[in-house]
């Protein structure tokens, strides 16, 4: 009688726990899940925590409704299964603004990404390039071809509309810059419209063109009571043993499976398994990949990561403005980058005693240096940087926080897509039930990581023969 399979999740992000509730719900009855965690901690980048005696995000704060095709998005359907769908909520107030020359001006609508579609709608904000996106009698990208949004951009409506534009908006996804992301990893509808259409302005407004369009329906969500709750329900559906403060150190092939070596060099256990779902970021999936797939080692240990710091305030109630929050063009020589009003923004969070929960994220990728200050520094500064692009000074705060990612949120270089789909095809060639997961290789944002992490564990399925349920 064959015995019940035995599945490692590497990674207890939300990429690994959502290949464990994949498994749960597909793999045969009596499977053994269980997650490794390096940390104390699960759930990754989503961590809901308390300031001044209430919730707040610490980590993501929100997810998307729809998919490029239109349908729920992963994130959705996955609050569906694990019976969260009542607690989703949206926000209250959707406009954002950009600092431009120190003050606040509404970002301009019609833009993809920042990248626009209607050159006069963003005159205001950015000058387009006069004549240079002309027809050149083929498509902007070739076929096979990836490249910088920046460079693209830049090449066809000018430097101020990457700088003013396209970098911010940008730099407060990623975390990282226009110039150095890739444009089929980042945007990948405006890439494949650049295979297509002549100029950039095509592109775009084909790209909007053959997105579903819901006119009315809410572009985001959270969960009210916090993302942590979406984590705990992963956790107690996927029926997985959970292992915190457990690091793989080791992957090693056994012909009928893995052997994981787990803990302290001092104190090492060993750990047979029939197959592994390795999500966590490229540099330690690299380290274990090593030995048993060095081709796919070498795919993936080119990926780079950005750190950040998230700095929350908690504020008696200041005149903020009727916005959802700002970014924060390079050029205008802040700390920071992108800040939230939560308060504002998601009317969940409003509070009785009046307290605002203000968010500013500081640091890009090569900024390093500039998370080296203590955070009490980091507060005073964001405090002071805020003060001054709303025009008043605000109050001192009650409470506040500072999260720190480090190497947390990759940078995908022009030819990601290219380097990840090699691993990948190492991987099954040589070890098919060994499978990557998560946002080092297929994107950032809830709902591409729970896709990751149930595309993952349905090749491990497959890999092992099945039959799913």
């Amino acid at each position: 009688m064959r015995q019940p399979w035995r599945v490692a999740v590497v990674g207890g992000g939300i990429a690994g726990l959502a290949a464990a509730v994949r498994l749960r719900d597909r793999a045969p009855e009596g499977t053994e899940i269980t997650v490794y965690e390096q940390s104390g901690a699960l759930g990754g980048k989503l961590r809901t925590g308390t300031l001044a005696g209430g919730p707040v995000e610490f980590g993501a704060e929100s997810f998307l409704m729809r998919d490029p095709t239109g349908a729920e998005s992963a994130a959705v359907v996955l609050a569906r299964r694990l019976g969260l769908a009542e607690k989703i909520v949206h926000p209250t107030v959707g406009q954002a603004a950009l600092v431009v020359d120190g003050g606040l001006r509404p970002i301009p609508g019609g833009t993809l990404v920042g990248v626009p579609g209607d050159l006069e709608r963003v005159a205001m904000v950015a000058r387009p390039a006069a004549d240079a996106d002309l027809d050149g009698g083929r498509p902007l990208v070739g076929p096979d071809a990836d490249v910088s949004v920046g460079a693209l951009v830049r090449s066809r409506f000018g430097d101020e509309v990457v700088d003013r534009l396209v970098d911010p908006m940008l730099g407060g996804v990623y975390a990282g810059r226009a110039d150095d992301l890739s444009l089929v990893t980042t945007m990948p509808a405006l890439a494949r419209a650049a295979r297509v259409e002549h100029t950039l302005v095509g592109a775009v407004r084909a790209a909007q063109a053959a997105a579903p369009r819901a006119p009315d329906a809410p572009v985001f969500g959270t969960l009210a009571g916090g993302l942590g709750t979406l984590v705990e329900a992963a956790v107690t559906a996927s029926g997985a043993t959970v292992r915190r403060d457990a690091a793989v150190r080791d992957l090693t092939p056994t012909g009928t499976g893995w052997r994981l070596t787990v803990g302290p060099t001092r104190d090492p256990e060993s750990i047979d398994v029939d197959a592994v779902v390795l999500a966590v970021p490229a540099r330690p999936a690299a380290r274990l990949l090593t030995g048993p797939a060095p081709e796919a080692a070498s795919a993936v240990g080119e990926l780079d990561y950005a750190s950040v710091a998230l700095v929350t305030l908690a504020l008696p109630q200041p005149p903020l403005p009727e916005l959802s929050g700002f970014l924060v063009p390079g050029t205008e020589g802040l700390l920071i980058k992108a800040a939230t009003f939560f308060t504002t923004k998601w009317g969940h969070l409003r509070r009785p005693d009046g307290l605002a929960l203000v968010r500013a994220s500081v640091g890009r990728y090569g900024e390093e240096a500039q998370l080296q200050r203590p955070d009490a520094d980091l507060a005073a500064t964001v405090h002071r940087e805020l003060s001054a692009v709303l025009g008043t000074p605000l109050p001192a705060p009650v409470d506040g926080h500072v999260q720190r990612w480090g190497g947390a949120l990759p940078q995908y270089a022009p030819g990601h897509a290219d380097r990840v789909a090699a691993a990948r095809t190492a991987l099954r060639a040589a070890h098919p039930t060994l499978v990557l997961a998560g946002a080092g290789y297929d994107g950032v944002g809830i709902p591409v990581c729970v896709r990751s992490g149930e595309t993952a564990a349905d090749e491990i399925i497959t890999a092992l023969g099945g039959p799913a349920r």
